[in-house]
């Protein structure tokens, strides 16, 4: 496996992930009171709580893509 495979697949997973993390917010904004209504009959949750989850895990997601698909990435563009 190359250098240049590995920057490659890593701005592939960047790109994937951004993509995955605007769908949930699209969703998510376009979309909260049937997701929560759908997640209301499984959790007995607030939207308050809910809202909190949803913002909490988006924010884990994005911070896991910074760490471990954008920082990687740039490191090897900055090595080679």
């Amino acid at each position: 496996m190359t250098l240049e495979s590995i920057r490659a697949a890593l701005a592939w997973c960047l790109v994937i992930n951004l993509g995955m993390l605007v769908v949930w917010w699209l969703l998510f904004a376009l979309a909260h009171d049937w997701i929560y209504q759908i997640h209301g009959k499984w959790f007995n949750i607030s939207k308050h709580r809910f809202d909190t989850i949803h913002y909490a895990g988006m924010a884990l997601f994005k911070i896991g893509i910074l760490l471990l698909n954008l920082a990687p990435y740039l490191s090897l563009r900055i090595v080679g």
